[in-house]
């Protein structure tokens, strides 16, 4: 795709998608109009990678449609100073979105070929602030908590209590918690040590983080 072809499909794709979504943040708007989204879909969905759709990644995995992406990352109200946990490296485009706004991203990969990829475009963007880790993260990932911010890209039918114990005081978590079809996207503040605030964003529906905790199911 040509580069001027790129940026009228990205244009588009905030004017349409974003902004009549409910994405209002304009430093959030201005970042994903100059995001290479486009350098992180597989090659064979390269042409698509402005659309709105849930791009398949292989292994039974998809990469969010890039309104989902938004919002979720909308919601986390990030500030420059933050080090921030993201479970679910996918395909790595999220991480270079974190890694514009924040200090430090760590991010959390149970399959090791995303991992390896992930990193490897990371880097080519010149990406010196977010580390890819190969591991299970959907129990939590406290190696280097306290975390400021938790993004969470796969669905969660149950929310660990990890998670939110792995915040500072102040820290937000967001993630899509609940079964299909209907689940919510949950916004977890930590208001003090034991107290914490949870707000309901909005409904959806995505498919769920690979072994995460679900109903009936004990962890000892």
């Amino acid at each position: 795709m040509p580069d001027t072809n790129i940026q009228a499909a990205r244009h588009n794709m905030v004017v349409s998608q974003l902004r009549t979504g409910e994405v209002l943040d304009d430093h959030i708007l201005e970042l994903v109009e100059r995001a290479p989204r486009h350098e992180f879909v597989p090659a064979a969905y390269r042409a698509v990678a402005f659309s709105d759709m849930a791009i398949p990644l292989g292994h039974g995995e998809v990469m969010m449609a890039p309104l989902l992406e938004a919002r979720l990352l909308q919601a986390l109200d990030l500030r420059p100073g933050d080090k921030v946990l993201e479970i679910g490296t996918g395909s790595g485009y999220m991480t270079w979105l974190l890694a514009q706004l924040v200090k430090t991203v760590h991010s959390v990969e149970i399959i090791p070929e995303f991992a390896n990829s992930a990193a490897s475009k990371l880097a080519a963007q010149g990406v010196k602030n977010a580390s890819v880790e190969t591991g299970d993260g959907a129990r939590g990932w406290d190696r280097h908590a306290p975390y400021d911010a938790i993004l969470v890209t796969g669905s969660l039918p149950l929310m660990p209590d990890a998670f939110p114990q792995s915040l500072a005081v102040g820290g937000r978590l967001v993630a899509i918690v609940g079964a299909s079809p209907a689940m919510k996207a949950r916004r977890i503040v930590r208001l003090t040590d034991a107290g914490f605030e949870n707000t309901i964003l909005f409904e959806t529906d995505f498919p769920p983080l690979q072994n995460a905790l679900a109903p009936g199911r004990f962890v000892f």
